[in-house]
């Protein structure tokens, strides 16, 4: 089954160098074991990894038995909903690749949250509403 983005499109990749994805597949791919839904494409910044640190989730220290080598500010991250939205209300949320981002989240978060985020824009817009 092909997952979509949030735009209604198919979900783009969002990061192969470190490679991402709950399933290591490079997108924000969701299914039944992923439990704390990484399903948000971020684009992670030095606030955002300091951020999550402080809430106990380590992005930043690599874990080599896990073949995770850590994050740095601009790596491209499919993230928990949870965690970033817990950066959001903290003000620093990672601004957010629409294309990739899972449309699962939209259960989550509204699509104007996503959006005030977005680095991305679609090449046809028509079809959103602004």
């Amino acid at each position: 089954m092909t997952q979509r983005n949030v735009l209604g499109g198919e979900l783009d990749e969002c990061g192969r160098d470190p490679i991402t994805g709950f399933y290591r597949d490079a997108t924000c791919t969701v299914g039944p074991e992923d439990l704390g839904h990484h399903s948000i494409c971020a684009v992670v910044t030095a606030e955002f990894l300091e951020h999550q640190r402080s809430i106990g989730n380590d992005l930043t220290t690599p874990q080599h038995q896990h073949g995770f080598a850590g994050l740095h500010p601009g790596d491209t991250w499919c993230v928990t909903v949870h965690n970033w939205l817990l950066a959001h209300q903290s003000g620093v949320a990672a601004p957010v690749r629409l294309a990739a981002t899972n449309e699962a989240v939209l259960r989550f978060v509204p699509l104007e949250i996503l959006r005030s985020y977005a680095v991305d824009v679609p090449d046809d817009t028509s079809s959103l509403d602004f």
